[in-house]
């Protein structure tokens, strides 16, 4: 039963052209098979005719063997495979042969029939069964002088040699003709479906809201799709080159770019067209495989005015930091003067160097000195981190031993410590520890940390100062309280200007720039600083320096002020990037001057 369906489903094509199978494929296989069956046909009407002549036994079985194809074709074809079409181009030798050997041979009237193998691979339209139909027609042709030779059928007569040379000759000629129309048909199929592509492709680069261009080393135009940005005089385009179009200002960096994306392979730059100034257009380029450069051209007005509201807010902002820092380096000058008399004379009274006080008046000649050095503390932070942010603060670099300053900072904040009933340890190493630094910014930075951890930490706790060196070539300085730690959503803060943490009469302490001020420090001498804390455990502070001194390598060249930490990794690309062979296809249709292009819409 299954045996069945194939020709049912051939029938019902022959039937129903429209129907599911009739596509354009089907359609060239069912011309295919009209083919074969047509020359069957013509060979069965000719068989009959002769019939009543009457002609030769011989005669009639060339004809029927002649007409044996084209009903093999209809069951060969029900699977359309490589193999039954050679199986088919097969058949077609095998029933010549046996025709031309029925007829007597290459001296009979159907001698052109040895080209009819190469005639129904034609037909089939794939080169390798042209081929193997070829190889037939000539292994066919001598079967066929082979039989002559021998002579094992008579010649027909003259009338039916006359019948059969017709019949020869108009089936092949015929043949052969319409053998070329399913080639032709697919060939116009494939055509056809290059330009749908190529129309498809067209609107596709014409409809997108850019402009596709390609230009040569100069900039001339040689090839335009999509929508023209506003404001670009697209005449001018196209008669003088891309340079000529922008805003005069403008054309050199847009000959720059020109020149970097035939170096590179890629560059990007931006301009106000000549014809309006009011407008912004960027340029995107690459450099294709075939030396031209491609590029897209788009609006970017609205983006450029952002832009330039971004760079005049940060100008402004630049401008109102730059005034807040000398208004405040400023403020702390004028503060110091009279700072000082106040300390000065306060500690002249609390030294009781002109005679006896009162126990009150000790006690507040005590509180004035102590307030005014915490008030000269505050004035000093707020002054070096105006200068700092300023870009004016100078390190003082020398050579020294890094446990001064640290013994030093332990020195200031043992008193501070002892009255809040906190414990202060410190592990440094036994042997000096040479570095090259700022030594009264490492100083700072240590008091700094110190007094934060003092601060926060309650009383029975414990601060602990730990001075190593790491590597060959840097110091690292540790601070471990047992405080009351810190939040995460504090801890990103921290190291800002003025941001402190805590509660609010923890807050009150200080001006919030004791971090701040210890990783500007630090990143002034190339180094970091890491915070570690947790709630209820404590706080721990790592300072890392590149300032030892190795004996086996130069000293670290420093940092001008204003550089930026050590955590900051800034990667050049020195690699020329690829030129765009395989991200880019232009079709070779489209070379050449082309344009497709729509007005802006804007």
């Amino acid at each position: 039963m299954s045996k069945n369906v194939p020709l049912k489903s051939y029938l019902q094509e022959l039937r129903s052209p429209t129907g599911a199978m009739a596509t354009p494929r089907s359609r060239v296989r069912l011309g295919v098979i009209a083919w074969h069956l047509g020359w069957s046909a013509v060979s069965l009407a000719s068989m009959i005719y002769l019939i009543f002549l009457p002609a030769s036994v011989n005669v009639l079985a060339a004809l029927a063997a002649a007409a044996l194809p084209g009903v093999c074709s209809v069951f060969l074809l029900s699977r359309d495979d490589f193999r039954t079409r050679q199986m088919l181009v097969w058949v077609w030798a095998l029933a010549c042969l046996a025709a031309l050997g029925l007829s007597g041979g290459v001296l009979g009237p159907l001698a052109p029939w040895v080209a009819a193998p190469m005639a129904a691979a034609v037909a089939l339209n794939q080169r390798r069964l042209i081929l193997l139909g070829a190889a037939l027609s000539v292994a066919v042709t001598l079967f066929a002088i082979l039989f002559s030779l021998m002579r094992l059928f008579p010649l027909p007569d003259i009338v039916e040699s006359f019948w059969l040379s017709s019949v020869a000759v108009i089936t092949l000629v015929t043949g052969l003709g319409l053998s070329l129309l399913p080639a032709l048909r697919v060939r116009t199929e494939a055509v056809r479906g290059v330009e749908h592509d190529r129309t498809r492709f067209l609107t596709l680069l014409s409809e997108q809201p850019h402009l596709i261009i390609s230009v040569d080393g100069e900039g001339r135009l040689l090839s335009a799709y999509g929508e023209t940005p506003p404001g670009l005089d697209m005449a001018l385009l196209m008669k003088h080159g891309l340079i000529t179009c922008a805003h005069v200002p403008h054309r050199l960096g847009l000959m720059q770019a020109l020149e970097a994306a035939q170096e590179t392979g890629r560059a990007e730059a931006g301009f106000m067209p000549h014809a309006a100034l009011d407008h912004f257009i960027r340029l995107s380029l690459r450099r294709g495989a075939d030396g031209k450069l491609y590029g897209v051209l788009s609006d970017a007005s609205l983006q450029h005015a952002r832009e330039d509201e971004l760079e005049t807010a940060r100008q402004e902002a630049q401008a109102l930091n730059e005034g807040k820092s000398r208004f405040l380096a400023g403020m702390s000058h004028e503060l110091r003067t009279p700072l000082n008399a106040v300390i000065g004379f306060s500690d002249i009274m609390r030294q009781q160097m002109f005679g006896p006080l009162t126990g009150k008046y000790a006690e507040y000649s005590q509180l004035i000195w102590e307030s005014g050095q915490h008030v000269l503390d505050l004035v000093n932070d707020v002054l070096d981190m105006s200068k700092i942010e300023a870009s004016r603060y100078e390190l003082s670099l020398e050579r020294f031993d890094a446990r001064e300053p640290v013994s030093a900072a332990l020195r200031l904040i043992l008193a501070t410590a002892h009255e809040k009933g906190v414990t202060v340890k410190s592990v440094l190493p036994s042997t000096p520890l040479e570095v090259t630094a700022d030594k009264r910014a490492i100083k700072q930075m240590c008091l700094n940390l110190l007094s934060n951890a003092v601060k926060f930490t309650p009383q029975g706790g414990t601060v602990t100062l730990m001075l190593s060196e790491t590597g060959q070539d840097s110091i690292d300085i540790q601070i471990t309280d047992t405080g009351v730690g810190i939040a995460p959503e504090d801890l990103k803060r921290l190291g800002k200007p003025y941001e402190q943490s805590g509660p609010m009469e923890q807050r009150a302490m200080g001006t919030g720039l004791g971090l701040s001020l210890v990783q500007a420090l630090a990143g002034l001498h190339r180094g970091r600083m890491t915070i570690e804390s947790e709630l209820g455990v404590g706080t721990s502070v790592s300072l890392l320096l590149p300032v030892a001194v190795n004996s086996d390598q130069p000293e670290l060249p420093l940092s001008p002020p204003g550089a930026p930490d050590t955590d900051t990794l800034v990667a050049l690309s020195t690699e020329t990037p690829k030129p765009l062979e395989d991200r880019l296809y232009t079709p070779p249709d489209l070379t050449g001057r082309d344009f497709v292009i729509r007005p802006s819409k804007s």
